[in-house]
């Protein structure tokens, strides 16, 4: 088994990165057995497709970097790089766009939402970096790649392109199998339950960020949007509540329990209850990582370490698919 999953380099992480992929990861890395691989990557590459400060880009990966160790991604158990390390992933990239169509490419729902009706003044990265992503799994011969319901169909596509490059140039890449986790909860907005929570939104106080002291933590949960009704004793009861359940959503997802489980803990119980309860617990288990995070950016050593020594072991796991796929459309290697 093998897994590889990537996320884009910016900053200010948030708690729905950490519940909804980080924490995942780690228990992905946690779980794995002896012998078979997690490889998570920092999508620096992916960032060109959009305008970049470079000195941003520079630090955002800095800054991931550090806050996936801090979050628990052990670098003896796990392989942490980020791609521009393995120039594999541009020159697999380069392999797999003689087998990709343009119209498979147009139908992509993210570039059609992206994009708008402005395509033709966005840059063919933009078009194009699904391909990347492609080449990011097929590179290591992926078994398994963790996706959320938004990125389905960019795993699709992957499939799709190791199908006709194996049929047009013989078996080259194994098919990467989704790997959607039942415990990777959809955080939402604090202000509005309606909306991701996300580091774009203008609000600060819609997110908890991963940077934040315990006193803003439990002051942003203090003030998030929930209603006058008691909690309910079943997760039913919240169909029409969308800010309860996405309160209820993050207690579960920080005590490792079922919202079933924390609504019999506090059913019949108001928000006045409820909030106090869901701060402490915030607050226990993100001050540790914001101490871990900190220190890591004053030892900046132990980043760059992490990520050198994982991109020379992803390097010599690519280096056999790539000289595969060079050799099986004939460039000579």
């Amino acid at each position: 088994m093998r897994v590889v999953s990537g996320i884009q380099p910016t900053g200010n992480l948030h708690l729905g990165n950490y519940l909804g992929a980080i924490k995942q990861w780690v228990a992905m890395q946690d779980a794995m057995p002896e012998g078979d691989d997690c490889l998570f990557f920092l999508a620096d590459l992916h960032a060109l497709s959009q305008p970049v400060i470079p000195a941003e880009l520079n630090a955002h990966n800095t800054e991931m970097a550090a806050t996936l160790l801090a979050c628990g991604i052990d670098p003896k158990r796990a392989i942490l790089f980020n791609q521009a390390r393995v120039p594999a992933h541009s020159a697999l990239h380069w392999i797999l766009g003689g087998t990709a169509r343009m119209g498979w490419l147009g139908r992509m729902t993210q570039w059609k939402d992206k994009a708008g009706k402005k395509g033709e003044t966005q840059s063919v990265g933009l078009f194009t970096y699904p391909v990347l992503q492609a080449a990011d799994v097929l590179l290591y011969q992926a078994t398994h790649v963790p996706v959320g319901e938004d990125q389905k169909q960019h795993l699709e596509l992957a499939r799709d392109i190791a199908v006709k490059f194996n049929t047009d140039y013989g078996d080259t890449f194994t098919l990467p199998e989704p790997f959607i986790s039942k415990a990777a909860p959809r955080i939402m907005s604090l202000r509005d339950a309606s909306a991701k929570m996300s580091k774009s939104d203008p609000s600060d106080a819609s997110r908890i960020n991963l940077v934040d002291d315990d006193d803003t933590i439990a002051g942003k949960i203090r003030k998030a949007k929930s209603d006058a009704d008691g909690l309910p004793g079943e997760v039913a009861g919240l169909a029409e509540r969308p800010e309860a359940r996405n309160l209820v959503t993050i207690y579960a997802a920080l005590a490792g329990v079922t919202p079933d489980a924390v609504l019999a803990q506090f059913a019949g119980q108001g928000f006045g209850a409820f909030k106090p309860a869901l701060a402490d617990l915030a607050v226990a288990t993100l001050s540790p990582i914001r101490r871990r995070l900190v220190q890591n950016m004053l030892t900046r050593e132990i980043v760059t370490e992490a990520l050198e020594h994982g991109a020379e072991r992803a390097a010599a796991l690519a280096a056999p698919t790539l000289a595969a796929a060079q050799a099986a459309v004939g460039l000579q290697v």
